[in-house]
């Protein structure tokens, strides 16, 4: 039977393309599927906070009646004038191992780009850098992060027969906590301390609210990505529909925040205990009974491991080695809660800089994933 593609235009259509990939990787061990609520609203046309520089489709494919794969086109106009290219992104792109489907779901991609007058395909990549990108090309058998993207292997096969090829890699790094931390980085910590002239800010819920931090760490954010691959610099006004919600709920003890002598926020570290096997036992639902697991898993009875999520430091502030004293804060924290190790986000392969932040911890490449290119005919 041929394949049947489908261009969501209902709420329930939006909850059955959220909902695929449960089906798909269901036996699959290593999979975490992500928290439902939030996909609803960041792929959501009216909801989605990047709506308003972003233009979207979604599809979902049938075979014999049954469903069979989905993805969404996407074009970030912003992403475009900020990098002076002309490229519709794919994202969310998951199918089973068949041909059809596959160039079928494609195929609707072409066609979206083409009728943006874009040139160029890329992916996967979301609407910003706050969505899951790039596809697993190594680590298929290691447990997936919350942030991030699982696949199959045969999802890389379908893109390169489709004639896609590399754009970028990412890397991600499992860093191992040791039992004290190394003295070069207790002593540059302290140094740079007294010659810097900052100092660790602990956070309340009501430091966040009376002085608005969600947007200085939004805005400190744009700053040190902003010559990062793909990246989209986002205004002021959507430091509450990215980050407000995510401050709300984390466990502020995981926060490192680094202010210098006038109060400016100039390094952050955000970091939160593991939840990955609390989504996995509540399928990322919250209700009825979801919302425990992850309550337990973040404030209760912790993991062994915690997640990066993000790191920065101010441009000026770099090469300060300000970051010692944000890695002496939390790795002494994650010791006395028996936290065993930390997994990185998704570092650029070329990203030097970053990558030198583990030589002084045992650590080892866990995984890496792929963004593909391709010329759109």
């Amino acid at each position: 039977m041929a394949v049947e593609i489908k261009k969501v235009l209902t709420r329930k259509q939006l909850r059955e393309f959220v909902n695929y990939p449960e089906n798909l990787y269901k036996n699959n061990p290593y999979y975490v599927p992500p928290l439902v609520f939030d996909q609803l609203d960041t792929l959501d046309q009216k909801k989605g906070a990047a709506q308003e520089f972003c233009k979207s489709a979604l599809y979902l494919a049938y075979k014999d009646g049954k469903p069979a794969g989905r993805v969404a086109a996407i074009v970030n106009f912003k992403a475009n004038e900020q990098w002076n290219h002309k490229e519709v992104r794919f994202g969310w792109l998951d199918f089973i191992d068949d041909k059809e489907v596959v160039d079928a779901l494609m195929e609707k991609v072409y066609e979206f780009g083409r009728e943006y007058k874009m040139d160029t395909v890329v992916g996967p990549l979301g609407f910003t850098d706050f969505d899951p990108e790039g596809m697993l090309i190594a680590g298929y058998d290691k447990l997936c992060t919350m942030a991030l993207i699982y696949n199959y292997p045969y999802y890389n096969e379908h893109l390169e027969r489709l004639g896609f090829r590399k754009d970028t890699d990412w890397i991600e790094y499992k860093v191992y906590i040791p039992e004290a931390l190394p003295e070069k980085l207790t002593r540059v910590a302290a140094i740079v301390q007294q010659r810097t002239n900052v100092h660790i800010r602990p956070l309340t819920r009501k430091i966040i609210r009376q002085e608005n931090y969600g947007e200085k760490v939004f805005r400190l954010i744009n700053e040190c990505y902003k010559n990062l691959y793909n990246f989209t610099v986002l205004p002021d006004h959507m430091a509450k529909k990215y980050l407000d919600f995510y401050l709300s709920i984390l466990d502020l003890r995981y926060l490192s925040m680094v202010e210098n002598e006038k109060g400016e926020l100039v390094a952050f570290g955000i970091t939160m205990p593991s939840i990955v096997r609390a989504l996995q036992k509540n399928r990322g639902k919250l209700f009825p009974f979801g919302w425990w697991p992850l309550v337990k898993s973040m404030y209760l009875k912790h993991e062994e491991g915690v997640e990066m999520l993000l790191i920065g430091v101010r441009p000026d502030y770099q090469n300060t080695g300000i970051n010692s004293l944000l890695f002496a804060d939390l790795f002494v924290k994650f010791k006395k809660w028996g936290v065993k190790w930390a997994e990185t986000n998704a570092v650029l392969e070329d990203n030097i800089k970053n990558q030198g932040h583990w030589t002084l911890f045992e650590h080892e490449c866990e995984k890496r994933r792929r963004s593909y290119i391709k010329e759109l005919e």
